[in-house]
């Protein structure tokens, strides 16, 4: 398939889209220029730069921007997941525009040709690099790990933030993207001849829905193709292959949604309870074929009702949640929606 999509949209922040919230790095990306030559911003850089492995990205779950780290470099374990790594990036690339600080241009670099190296042949991205044995290997839409390294890679080619990168390098990130968005079609569920939506990982030969963890398993997932699809929307030139993915995903979204049901907290656990007047809903996973709500402790058993499940995972994950409506409300607005400006 010969993709014909321009990748020259506006940068977006990926939080915005998926399940993981912004990272300390990613909320400096809002601060003005001048916080770069600041006491304060020089501190939080020299903290980012700390933190970054000898392979080029960026531990999970830590705060990089507030410490220094100052254990054992080679012992730091470098991921895309949960936000890790493009927001350090995107944060070096203003820094250095700022500043001219050649050190956060030079931590860029080994960064971006990290994840230029970690791609697949097949345009997906793993977890992290190198390879693990376990299910990090898989293509990783969980959490929007490799929706966040597409944007990343795309902003390249718009933001003025990254106008240093040599010509060769944005050419190697739009073939990267190119390859990324071919990867996101031929990952699309297929069930009888009917294209549904993806798995939150992917097997990386075969492109087949995946296990991860012991409570995710293969399935149709509900929160991260809701961030595949609205990051397909924006693409500005999008061919019908794309188009076709688009429409298949919102019909399903559309056919699986939950109406009469509100998922909220209550102390220490989450349930879901009847309110007719609740916003729809969705189920993180769904079974392939039946399309039927199902969840999973920490035991990797099946259970059709989240209070089968026990306390620490119905409380510790995120079940159910509205993301099918930024689905709708973006399918609404794309020049697409109707078929009429299908190329």
């Amino acid at each position: 398939m010969i993709l014909r999509t321009s990748i020259t949209f506006a940068l977006l922040l990926a939080f915005s889209l998926s399940l993981s919230a912004a990272t300390p790095a990613d909320n400096l990306t809002r601060k003005p220029d001048s916080w770069f030559s600041s006491d304060e911003g020089r501190k939080a850089m020299a903290c980012i730069l700390s933190w970054q492995t000898k392979h080029g990205d960026w531990p999970k779950n830590k705060d990089t921007t507030r410490e220094k780290y100052s254990g054992d470099r080679a012992k730091l374990q470098g991921t895309f997941d949960n936000g890790a790594t493009a927001g350090e990036l995107r944060v070096l690339a203003r820094g250095f525009r700022v500043t001219d600080d050649v050190r956060y241009k030079q931590a860029l670099l080994a960064g971006f040709d990290h994840i230029l190296e970690a791609q697949y042949a097949n345009g997906g991205w793993p977890q992290y690099f190198p390879l693990s044995k376990q299910y990090h290997r898989h293509i990783t839409f969980n959490d929007g790990s490799m929706i966040r390294l597409l944007e990343f890679l795309s902003a390249t080619a718009t933001s003025k933030d990254f106008g240093f990168l040599d010509e060769g390098r944005r050419t190697a990130a739009s073939k990267a993207v190119e390859r990324g968005i071919e990867c996101i079609i031929k990952c699309q569920v297929v069930i009888d001849g009917v294209p549904t939506v993806w798995c939150a990982q992917h097997d990386e030969v075969t492109l087949a829905p995946a296990d991860g963890r012991s409570y995710e398993l293969a399935s149709l997932s509900g929160a991260e193709s809701a961030g595949v699809l609205n990051f397909l929307m924006r693409l500005d030139s999008p061919n019908p292959e794309i188009i076709q993915a688009v429409h298949s995903g919102v019909e399903w979204f559309e056919s699986v949604k939950i109406d009469g049901f509100r998922y909220k907290k209550s102390g220490s656990e989450r349930n879901l309870t009847e309110d007719a007047s609740a916003r729809p809903l969705w189920a993180r996973f769904y079974e392939i074929q039946s399309n039927r709500p199902f969840f999973c402790g920490r035991d990797g058993i099946v259970k059709y009702d989240i209070e089968e499940i026990e306390s620490e995972r119905r409380s510790g994950y995120s079940w159910y949640g509205n993301w099918g409506e930024n689905v709708a409300n973006a399918y609404a607005k794309w020049p697409y929606h109707n078929g009429e400006s299908v190329p």
